[in-house]
């Protein structure tokens, strides 16, 4: 039976994981279900009603970091996490700063210059995307401008896991109207371009231009 990945598309938490499974070259089925009003159907599968979950069968994998935990030990190949130990908890750990600590910075201004006007009907609040840009992103953005280095990517010199989740959480910054500022993080900068322009992200970021353009008429 195919996979089934439930999830609308703008989250970047479904992003991740639908760029690993490009990645993989692995086939799925993909129901772009909002995170709004989610039925007890659903909750049953997922008790926090988030997005996304994976269905295999009768296996249900909530969660992002599970179902590419998931995918990773189902379809190994490509590798996205690294075998070394202390190198795949490195890999975890962006992970987890990306899912955990980044977002809240770079989802503000998507949630409100996208989200809050047409989902809720009012107006963004800049003085919270002004916070996020001034406060909140700027020690995370110092830190991996550090770690990126003259690095390409930031395991292994491949592409793995690590950037897949920064990558998708910069997608959505990007939407939300800004960008990372080249002048004072250029290796930030220049490395979530690299990563946008995969072939794997490059598709899906068309995809939700077009959505973002039908949720704007």
């Amino acid at each position: 039976m195919s996979l089934k990945l439930i999830g609308a598309g703008l989250s970047p938490f479904v992003r991740k994981c639908r760029v690993l499974l490009a990645e993989k070259e692995i086939a799925y089925e993909h129901d772009p279900m909002a995170p709004f009003g989610v039925s007890d159907e659903y909750k049953r599968m997922h008790p926090q009603g988030k997005i996304p979950t994976l269905v295999d069968g009768q296996k249900v994998i909530p969660d992002s970091s599970a179902i590419c935990t998931y995918l990773e030990g189902r379809f190994p190949e490509p590798a996205f996490y690294p075998s070394d130990p202390y190198l795949r908890a490195r890999a975890i750990w962006y992970e987890e700063l990306a899912d955990s600590g980044l977002i809240n910075g770079t989802i503000v201004p998507f949630q409100q210059r996208v989200l809050a006007p047409v989902f809720f009907k009012r107006e963004a609040d800049e003085e919270l995307v002004a916070k996020a840009l001034q406060e909140i992103l700027p020690p995370y953005f110092d830190y991996l401008e550090r770690e990126i280095g003259g690095s390409e990517w930031l395991l292994e010199d491949r592409f793995g896991i690590a950037d897949v989740a920064i990558g998708t959480q910069l997608a959505n910054f990007a939407y939300g109207g800004e960008e990372v500022d080249a002048s004072r993080w250029p290796q930030l900068a220049a490395y979530g371009a690299r990563i946008h322009q995969r072939p794997s992200f490059a598709a899906l970021l068309e995809e939700d231009q077009k959505t973002l353009a039908s949720l704007r008429s």
